[in-house]
């Protein structure tokens, strides 16, 4: 069975943070993800994490991505501590990643807190035995589907994703104009909020972040009774950033957008979410 994710959805997911809230309980998320090569992916999606409401980013990486998230979001720690769910991959690319890099992937993938894993570090995400939100576009999947030896996926993408959430154990979010989420054993959720002008460089970055702050937020708060699934938390986040770029792009007369446009718009997206229920 697939449905389709609406607003309502969305804001039913989200929380409002509270007088009695701190920056822990709005959520810590470890952000391991770009690269000397591709630095900008770690700038956008610690903006979107900042930008879609959690407490604190943590970001762990090379120097100069670094710098350049010191830069732009100085209330980034960038120093190791305690985090309550990680986002990693962004950026990066394995056919160059060090050894100890995998060490510390497989570590973060072999431990308790949830991670949203994206581009570079899809390849260890199948073996991990944390819960895992995986976020391939299609190319990825395709070569994400023939590690695990699987048939090449057909034209029905929701069927496709949920063999894949079977075979890895994790909440697939497969990225694309209608983006599909299916969870193992589940049903799929279709998000269709967005806009063509999402097709665009570093916007998989932006919604990667957006992801794992909605992840490390549902921990902080430890919402034991009403706590939404990891599905649900994906399917929220994209929907959160498809209309977080249809807003970008209403305010430059319907025109394009960039990656970082589209995390900036991300607070009135939320608000509208919450504003909805």
């Amino acid at each position: 069975m697939t449905r389709s994710w609406t607003v309502e959805d969305t804001g039913r997911v989200l929380r409002r943070p509270t007088a009695a809230d701190d920056k822990y309980s709005r959520g810590v998320l470890g952000v391991r993800t770009g690269s000397d090569a591709y630095p900008g992916a770690a700038v956008l999606g610690v903006e979107a994490a900042w930008r879609a409401g959690l407490g604190m980013v943590r970001y762990l990486g090379p120097d100069r991505p670094t710098a350049l998230v010191l830069a732009r979001r100085p209330e980034t720690v960038a120093a190791d501590g305690r985090v309550q769910a990680w986002l990693i991959g962004s950026g990066t690319d394995a056919s160059t990643r060090s050894a100890d890099e995998s060490v510390a992937l497989r570590g973060i993938l072999h431990d308790t807190d949830p991670v949203v894993v994206d581009a570079g570090a899809l390849d260890l995400a199948a073996d991990g035995t944390a819960a895992r939100i995986l976020t391939p576009h299609d190319r990825e999947h395709a070569r994400l589907r023939s590690r695990l030896g699987l048939a090449v996926a057909g034209p029905d993408r929701v069927a496709a994703a949920r063999e894949t959430a079977d075979a890895t154990g994790a909440v697939v979010l497969l990225k694309g104009a209608v983006t599909v989420v299916a969870a193992p054993g589940g049903g799929g959720i279709e998000v269709s909020a967005g806009t063509p002008w999402l097709a665009t460089a570093g916007t998989g970055d932006v919604l990667a972040g957006v992801i794992g702050a909605l992840v490390a937020g549902a921990v902080g708060a430890d919402r034991s009774t009403d706590a939404p699934s990891l599905a649900s938390l994906a399917a929220a986040g994209a929907w959160l950033h498809g209309h977080a770029a249809r807003i970008a792009s209403g305010e430059r007369g319907g025109g394009p957008v960039t990656a970082l446009d589209v995390a900036e718009a991300l607070p009135r997206a939320v608000a509208a979410a919450l504003d909805a229920v």
